[in-house]
């Protein structure tokens, strides 16, 4: 099927928000950095990071100045960008944003292959993470869990969606090569929404010997949403609910390695 305007302006815009991305990443700037450098608010910085922000030519200009690049690196063709041949999608969020449930569902109605970052880590590993932390720490665990994320990347040529570890954006180079070389969509979630379904699922850990666990999530959860928000896509599974996201969700993953 030959590809409409509209889906390639989109391809456009996404290939554009992920090489001023990993300039700016580069460059050692933070997001408001690279705002006030190149006269942009924050918030619309953010969009065209995300590739949802239709930036006007002379605005990418001052982006370009800032980052210290030439406009041509930023608007190149995405039809020769290796971005445009991504076939894994990283699902991005904390515990209980819906990444295996959803991930999966949606894998197994289209068809393709799915597949949990944390799982690849234990067989990494050779235990189980309820193991590894105890016995590595959380240096040893980040480590394994880059290491493990570029080895499946590298060997995987079919579309797949990967149910990315929550503490993943926590690792700036594990994010920059889920950047890179995938399409990374965010499973957002309310803070509230994020606890009942943990909780929902069985899970005692975040409650164990931790009275203030459920404040304790809404304050990871803001720390990190800057981090999720420069996802390619994001997904409020809150706001759709259940089967609406997971129609988003397929939906997206069919114009992306579909």
């Amino acid at each position: 099927m030959a590809a409409t305007p509209e889906s390639t302006a989109n391809e456009l815009l996404s290939a554009i928000g992920g090489r001023v991305r990993r300039h700016r990443r580069a460059n050692g700037m933070t997001c408001r950095d690279l705002a006030e450098s190149a006269g942009l608010s924050l918030r619309f910085l953010t969009q065209v990071e995300a590739g949802t922000g239709n930036i006007a030519v002379t605005r990418l200009a001052r982006l370009a100045h800032a980052l210290d690049v030439r406009l041509a690196d930023l608007v190149a063709d995405p039809a020769v960008d290796s971005s445009a041949h991504r076939t894994v999608i990283v699902l991005l969020g904390l515990r209980g944003a819906g990444k295996s449930s959803l991930g999966r569902a949606v894998a197994q109605s289209l068809n393709i292959g799915f597949q949990e970052h944390d799982r690849l880590v234990e067989e990494a590993a050779g235990m189980d993470l309820k193991e590894l932390f105890p016995l590595h720490g959380d240096a040893y665990y980040r480590r394994l869990a880059r290491e493990t994320l570029e080895r499946f990347l590298n060997q995987t040529d079919a579309p797949c969606l990967l149910a990315a570890s929550g503490g993943l954006v926590a690792d700036p180079d594990a994010l920059d090569l889920a950047d890179q070389r995938a399409h990374t969509v965010w499973l957002a979630a309310s803070p509230g929404d994020h606890w009942e379904r943990v909780v929902a699922q069985g899970d005692r850990r975040p409650m164990r010997n931790r009275p203030d666990a459920q404040a304790e999530l809404s304050r990871l959860l803001a720390r990190r949403e800057p981090l999720y928000a420069q996802a390619h896509h994001r997904i409020d599974t809150s706001c759709l609910g259940p089967d609406e996201a997971a129609d988003a969700l397929r939906e997206l993953t069919q114009r992306l390695v579909g």
